[in-house]
């Protein structure tokens, strides 16, 4: 055999290792995941808040109590959470909020939300309407870009 195949043999043997651990560490990630948003959902309440503002922000300038902030890695303290402030009853607090449902916040208003702890799982309007968030204008490049797809059949026509 000569170097070039055995070189390239090696490379694909690693590679094939790479993808079987990844799969591995995958399905255990995704059984992890459903098994706390299993433990979410078993602690979930319906609150009727006011939101006075949402925000990006660092965690430790959130104005979280300490002790969650204690609880997070190192790693995880610099980075960005989607911070929602609420008036829940006469009380006035930061609530972590669930990246899917972060625009869908709306700011200034009355909702009845589903809280897990300091998480914020779910909103809808005041009389269980769910909230129609305003779909954002396209730049006319995207929009050309759309017309062209749908013309090309990539995309379904609306």
């Amino acid at each position: 055999m000569s170097k070039l195949a055995i070189v390239l043999l090696i490379i694909a043997a690693i590679l094939i290792l790479v993808v079987v651990a990844l799969y591995f560490l995958g399905k255990k990630a995704q059984k992890k995941q459903s098994e706390q948003q299993a433990q979410i959902d078993a602690v979930k309440q319906t609150f009727s808040m006011l939101i006075i503002d949402k925000k990006r922000m660092k965690l430790r300038d959130a104005g979280l109590p300490q002790a969650i902030i204690d609880q997070t890695p190192k790693w995880l303290r610099g980075s960005k959470l989607p911070i929602v402030k609420a008036k829940v009853g006469p009380q006035v607090m930061s609530l972590i909020c669930d990246e899917k449902i972060f625009d869908a916040v709306p700011v200034k208003k009355e909702v009845k939300a589903a809280v897990s702890g300091i998480y914020i799982t779910e909103v809808k309007g005041l009389h269980g309407k769910p909230i129609v968030t305003e779909q954002k204008k396209k730049s006319k490049f995207k929009q050309l870009i759309e017309r062209a797809q749908e013309k090309a059949g990539a995309k379904p026509v609306k």
